[in-house]
């Protein structure tokens, strides 16, 4: 993208830097930090049309960081419930488990993977993929990222778990060479492994800095409800056929 996108991206990772790592990066960041469900919010879900759930329940495994985890809002306002009731309202009879841990690297979601997987109560129809973040944060390397995705993604091949990967990207301000290597990895792997990609999940959001919290890495509740608009889409087309 163009410098002057990036000098945007850098404003809102690279400005947090600080208060994310005395915050999001620590495990319990996501338990501190809630504020009440806005008016707004609560307004729209109710005026929302009223279309019939159908079909078996879809399961969808919702395995990330902070981002994921709702860090700075309220408990049903995060990317994973938000997804679940927009699914819903489409019809689809979703139900979006949050498996986001504040502080998160891609070392510790493939610690955390097969223990998350074994205490699910099915498997999930669906696993989006969301990491990466805090290996950005904390500078680690990418071919360190790389192989914990390796990791991961064999782990949800063996089980046949459908994957959907939310990528991330780097600001310029990391170094041309870093940021090649780490932008290219998502989509390197998801077409090693044949998985869903959104290459830039927070595309959409990440020059809008209305849409972040103070900490300028987290979206508010309106910057979720924006995220979920523009990736229910990628969501529902990774979801497999229901089987006849």
């Amino acid at each position: 993208m163009q410098d002057r996108v990036w000098s945007n991206w850098r404003a809102v990772l690279g400005g947090g830097l600080a208060v994310l790592a005395l915050t999001a990066c620590s495990d319990n960041a996501g338990d501190t930090a809630t504020v009440p469900a806005t008016e707004d919010a609560r307004a729209s879900e109710a005026d929302l049309p009223e279309i019939p759930v159908m079909g078996p329940e879809r399961r969808i495994l919702a395995f990330g960081d902070s981002l994921f985890a709702g860090y700075g809002l309220a408990e049903n306002e995060g990317y994973p419930e938000r997804l679940e009731a927009a699914l819903r309202v489409a019809g689809i009879n979703a139900r979006v488990i949050d498996a986001g841990v504040s502080g998160d690297t891609s070392a510790a979601g493939r610690q955390r993977l097969a223990f998350t997987l074994d205490a699910q109560e099915e498997k999930p129809d669906l696993f989006i993929l969301e990491l990466g973040g805090n290996d950005l944060l904390r500078g680690l390397s990418p071919d360190e990222t790389r192989a914990n995705f390796v990791a991961m993604l064999d782990e949800l091949k063996s089980r046949e778990i459908p994957v959907l990967i939310m990528g991330m990207r780097a600001p310029a301000n990391y170094g041309g060479e870093y940021q090649e290597q780490f932008d290219a990895l998502y989509g390197e792997l998801a077409q090693a492994y044949g998985t869903a990609l959104i290459p830039f999940w927070l595309e959409d959001i990440y020059q809008d800095q209305s849409l972040f919290l103070s900490d300028r890495i987290h979206p508010t509740a309106e910057g979720i409800e924006a995220l979920v608009a523009s990736t229910i889409g990628q969501v529902k087309g990774a979801l497999p056929e229901e089987e006849g």
